[in-house]
């Protein structure tokens, strides 16, 4: 792997990572290694890092085929011996996950499938439920029961203290992940970060676009924080994380420092060569349903423990109680479709204790 560093994208004084993929090959070697959601923007980008390792083959799995398509055609460009397959499907299809296992067997799975848009989610609870926490319990289960090596799961920091239904989604994904840990051979890991710079829907192209168009920039409140990291940083990372942690870990990359949405739409006016207020104005549109002023990485009574990498921190592990986890997950996966959206939140309430909504005005 070519020792480039990760550039990045933008003033955040975060220093550059000097990549060594020693510790990612010694896990991925020879391994078939599946990606869900490889389309997006760290399943596209994990399988750019993964293709310049010694795996055997690169499964390319996601529901939209133009995403699958692009990303398929731009690996095909790289000089590699990786053989590449590329499937659409579902992770909300069980008999067609099962399918997909048993067809390729894969050995190593990165699980990056989701649906993220906080205030979409707020107003599709059932949508949530069905992509974050049926697929991801549809995924793990397949991989403990065919023997798969190593799963990761992408999660996120709205899965603290949530205040909305994706992020109680996401924070029961990695409830669904860290039960299974306990039972078999499969290493399932989790891997719990901000937002990162120019994924799909992220606010920088969104800016971007309102400043070339005269403004001016929206921002729902002046004092709205949020942390940010490249996406190659953080597929990086994500991909040490699972050569380095042991079951049933929830890995934490470091984020750095918060950045106020206004200080960066400033920098992104002024690197325009334009002026904030003169030239290009902000205007404030209120908090949407569910959104924080300032999101949180770790519970405020957990320590995070350090790592031999300097950006990856292992969190404190909340305790899990299993019987009523299943029985939970068993009611809301037999009764989604029926379910009001009020039901659906009084659901995810109660397996996740710490999730209050903000508003229930959507």
């Amino acid at each position: 792997m070519a020792k480039n560093k990760f550039k990045d994208e933008f003033a955040l004084q975060r220093p550059d990572i000097a990549p060594d993929f020693d510790t990612v090959n010694s896990y991925v070697r020879g391994r078939k290694v599946l990606v869900t959601g490889a389309g997006g923007s760290i399943g596209s980008e994990l399988c750019r890092q993964l293709i310049d390792c010694e795996l055997e083959s690169l499964l390319l799995l996601g529901r939209g085929e133009n995403s699958i398509f692009e990303i398929h055609r731009e690996l095909l460009e790289r000089e590699s011996r990786i053989e590449l397959e590329t499937i659409i499907a579902d992770v909300r299809d069980r008999p067609r996950m099962e399918r997909v296992f048993r067809e390729y067997i894969p050995q190593v799975v990165f699980h990056t499938a989701a649906h993220k848009h906080v205030h979409l989610m707020e107003r599709h609870p059932d949508e949530a439920v069905k992509n974050n926490v049926i697929g991801t319990a549809n995924i793990a289960q397949i991989a403990l029961a065919t023997g798969v090596e190593t799963f990761v799961l992408i999660s996120s920091d709205k899965a603290i203290n949530p205040t909305n239904v994706y992020g109680a989604t996401k924070k029961i994904a990695e409830y669904i992940v860290r039960d299974l840990a306990e039972d078999g051979a499969t290493k399932f890991v989790v891997v719990r970060f901000g937002n990162v710079i120019r994924s799909r829907g992220s606010i920088i192209p969104i800016f971007e676009r309102q400043i070339r168009n005269g403004g001016p920039i929206t921002i729902t409140h002046p004092e709205m924080e949020r942390f940010f990291m490249s996406i190659p940083e953080a597929a990086y990372l994500v991909l040490q994380s699972a050569g380095i942690a042991e079951s049933g870990q929830i890995c934490v990359l470091d984020m750095g420092n918060s950045i106020r949405i206004v200080e960066l739409a400033n920098w992104l006016i002024k690197e325009a060569g334009l002026e904030p207020g003169k030239d290009i104005q902000i205007a404030f549109t209120g908090i949407r349903p569910g959104e924080k002023i300032v999101e949180e990485l770790v519970h405020a009574e957990n320590k995070l423990e350090c790592t031999p990498w300097e950006k990856i921190m292992l969190d404190q592990t909340d305790g899990v109680d299993s019987s009523n986890l299943h029985e939970e997950l068993d009611q809301l996966t037999h009764n989604i479709d029926r379910y009001e959206r009020g039901e659906i939140i009084k659901c995810l309430q109660r397996i996740v204790p710490t999730y209050v909504p903000l508003t229930d005005k959507v």
